[in-house]
């Protein structure tokens, strides 16, 4: 489950055209732990866990990659 990741489909929805945040961004970025968006290889670690062996009894799990955002925010 990832959290707030910018890219394409949500940069103009999440940043204004000189870089800073709007008023979603910000407040997204306000209630997540980390204070910032996450970067796509962060998604990394639990995509590799997810194709090992490691997780090969794993079903009906959310993984939750999103700099603390679920629990922090009451979501």
């Amino acid at each position: 489950m990832p959290g707030f990741f910018l890219g394409e489909q949500n940069r103009r929805l999440l940043t204004n055209e000189d870089g800073s945040l709007t008023e979603r961004g910000n407040l997204i970025v306000q209630n997540t732990p980390f204070g910032r968006f996450g970067q796509a290889e962060e998604l990394h670690g639990a995509i590799h866990y997810l194709l090992a062996e490691a997780s090969r009894f794993v079903t009906g799990s959310v993984m939750a990659v999103d700099g603390g955002f679920t629990v922090f925010s009451g979501v």
